[in-house]
């Protein structure tokens, strides 16, 4: 399974989107990451959004694509607004 995944943290009122086809590895990377990753500045980071996609590069485009949107109201709109999702993973098909 391909996923994209938006990770949050309270204490840095951040979130971290990355891509993975294994989560829960992926996860317990983020929770024991070392000192030069950015997911080591805090120990709070929950799963706010998974998005399951059909092959890595669909995944890697949708990531691409929030990470280029460089907003906090466009990821949480995400959860807000299912469709928008279904509009990505449209939009990303062929890939």
């Amino acid at each position: 399974m391909n996923i994209v995944y938006i990770l949050y943290s309270k204490k840095l009122n951040r979130y971290y989107i990355g891509y993975t086809s294994d989560f829960d590895l992926r996860l317990e990377f983020h929770k024991n990451a070392d000192t030069r990753k950015f997911t080591y500045n805090a120990t709070d980071w929950i799963l706010f959004l998974k998005i399951d996609c059909t092959n890595k590069k669909q995944a890697l485009s949708i990531e691409k694509h929030i990470k280029n949107m460089k907003s906090k109201t466009y990821i949480q709109n995400l959860l807000q607004y299912p469709e928008i999702i279904l509009k990505l993973l449209e939009k990303y098909t062929d890939c």
